[in-house]
């Protein structure tokens, strides 16, 4: 017998649309419930704690947006936005608002079911660690509160910026492309999505580094992608950094 499959939580206010979304999810395997308004989905998400929620960001009353604000408050359950918008302002908030991706209607079926596989995928596929590893008198990370100790205080961290800053750490020294970064992260249908990885980066340099203007811990590498800071080699990390800025010196 077949185990059941990830339960699904769909929240629209149009009938027709839940409608849809279930007999498609449905045919995919996947377990699904509704909720017709914000309200009724945070309820939903405390009583039935679903895998994963389809969030519409129009609805009235509480909006998707709003909606999201109240989930992330009492869950980490992964959340894909579904919009008939495509603004990038609404992208921006939706993900600074902990959505874990977005989707705009009309969208195929196809790549509704693909994107939710994704989210779980990268939701659920970190390894677990037991130890806290000390990168140095500053920093540290907790992998199993999935915390960072920054200058002697805990600081939570959201499921993505974890699984983006476990990927960096276990390459400490090397630079990883962004397409890289973005298919282990977010996984290989966002290799082109680069805007997500530069919000994130920016919101573990928030939490991270001493000076996010300035970062000690992940660098740069223009146009390839980032690099965490060799800890465990700094003597050749700092020599790796002073020849690029002789290089940068010479070339102008």
């Amino acid at each position: 017998m077949s185990s059941p499959g990830p339960l699904i939580l769909v929240v629209d206010d149009e009938e027709h649309i839940q409608r849809l979304v279930r007999m498609n999810l449905e045919v995919e395997n996947f377990r699904v419930i509704t909720a017709s308004s914000g309200t009724e989905a945070i309820e939903r998400v405390r009583k039935d704690l679903p895998d994963l929620v389809l969030l519409d960001v129009g609805m009235p009353g509480l909006d998707g947006f709003e909606t999201l604000r109240l989930i992330r408050e009492i869950s980490e359950v992964p959340v894909i936005m579904l919009t008939v918008r495509s603004d990038e302002e609404d992208i921006v908030r939706g993900l600074e608002l902990g959505a874990d991706d977005y989707i705009t209607k009309p969208f195929r079926t196809r790549e509704l079911s693909s994107r939710i596989r994704a989210v779980l995928r990268r939701t659920r596929g970190v390894p677990p660690e037991t130890a806290v590893l000390k990168i140095d008198d500053y920093l540290s990370v907790d992998y199993n509160r999935r915390e960072v100790i920054v200058g002697g205080k805990r600081v939570k961290l959201r499921p993505t910026e974890f699984r983006l800053l476990y990927h960096l750490i276990e390459n400490a020294g090397w630079v990883v492309p962004h397409e890289v970064l973005l298919a282990k992260v977010w996984g290989h249908e966002y290799r082109e999505e680069v805007h997500y990885l530069r919000l994130y980066i920016t919101y573990l340099r928030q939490k991270i580094e001493p000076d996010p203007a300035h970062p000690r811990y992940i660098l740069t590498e223009r146009g390839v992608g980032y690099r965490f800071v060799d800890f465990r080699h700094p003597q050749q990390d700092q020599g790796q950094q002073d020849q690029g800025k002789e290089e940068k010196q010479q070339n102008g």
